[in-house]
């Protein structure tokens, strides 16, 4: 039945959703990094706002990509196969990135700290690039052929669809995590967030607007979500302007869940368009597992799910202060014997 099939496309798009949301500021805070502080303490201070959650939050990218594996092989075999440069590159830099948020406090030299500092700015760049532009290609299409095959070569998905998602990717995750400091933490580490978030918000957004707009041209009814994307966006800038960053938070939110509604509903019901036959794309019909398998999926999500959107909501309201500066202690020196 396409019903199940329908249920669980809707139910895919709803963790990459949440995996864009929540994890976005992660990688947006990480970027920023090299730039936005200009103390150690300050340094701190950032890693501090996502360290209780940032391990979390990337459990809805595995649960995204597991889900598609599972309700969806054909899809997930044809993207990840057609993708495969890319999303290795993704995956090198979700390795650097963790490593880099665990080994930059092990070290006592400027130089450590340094390159681990770097290290976590390109990985959370190379992973929100990625993930940007591959969902881009999923909902706008790849050169597939009859069989699901990615025709062209290696490099056939670099076009036009994959540097706009890449690059609206890394706008969105800039603007989510500049907005997200101003929300959790206080003092010089809050202003100067503000005054970065309220620079680079819009222009950020410009990337995914057209990539939202192009879903207008599928269905010209989604004109709908992508301007409640757009009067969101808006919003939220002035809400950064203004001061008011949980407002401007929300609304961010807003903005990113609207779009990809737009742009996935363009899609539906291709899960991977195929942009030289759209005899070839494949479809919730073509690409989904049996009804058994989708059944059984579905009746282990409605008991599990609760469960983990529970616990992270615990989470974050352990985690629900600001942090300053002051809050963060002097790094720790090893004694001269040791160190020598």
């Amino acid at each position: 039945m396409e019903i199940l099939a329908t249920i669980w496309f809707v139910l895919i798009v709803v963790l990459w959703m949440g995996y864009l949301f929540l994890d976005g500021f992660d990688l947006g805070v990480g970027m920023m990094m090299p730039f936005l502080s200009r103390s150690e303490r300050s340094k701190r201070v950032l890693l501090n706002s996502i360290g209780p959650v940032w391990e979390g939050n990337e459990v809805w990218l595995i649960t995204a990509a597991g889900a598609m594996f599972a309700a969806f092989p054909h899809w997930y075999a044809s993207l990840f196969s057609a993708l495969y440069i890319p999303l290795t590159l993704c995956l090198l830099a979700l390795i650097f990135r963790a490593v880099a948020i665990e080994y930059r406090g092990k070290g006592h030299s400027e130089r450590w700290r340094s390159f681990w500092t770097w290290a976590l700015a390109v990985g959370s760049a190379g992973t929100a690039f990625c993930i940007g532009a591959m969902l881009a290609l999923t909902t706008i299409g790849l050169p597939l052929n009859d069989h699901g095959d990615l025709v062209g070569g290696a490099f056939a998905w670099v076009s036009w669809p994959a540097l706009v998602g890449g690059l609206g990717g890394l706008g969105f995750s800039l603007a989510h995590g500049l907005i997200f400091l101003g929300l959790k933490t206080q003092d010089e580490v809050r202003a100067r967030s503000r005054r970065w978030a309220g620079r680079i918000m819009l222009p950020a957004a410009v990337p995914f607007l057209i990539w939202f707009a192009h879903s207008i041209t599928q269905r010209t009814w989604l004109v709908i979500p992508v301007l409640i994307a757009l009067a969101a966006l808006i919003v939220a800038f002035f809400a950064v302007r203004a001061g008011a960053e949980k407002p401007a938070f929300i609304l961010h939110g807003i903005y990113l869940i609207a779009g990809l509604a737009a742009v996935f509903a363009g899609a539906f019901p291709n899960v991977l368009p195929s942009s030289i036959d759209p005899a070839n794309s494949l479809t919730i019909a073509s690409a989904s597992s049996s009804d058994y398998t989708l059944n059984v999926m579905l009746i282990v999500t409605i008991v599990i799910l609760p469960i983990i959107i529970a616990y992270q909501i615990f989470s974050y309201r352990m985690f629900l202060g600001r942090i300053a500066e002051t809050h963060i202690p002097e790094a720790h020196k090893l004694p001269v014997a040791i160190r020598s």
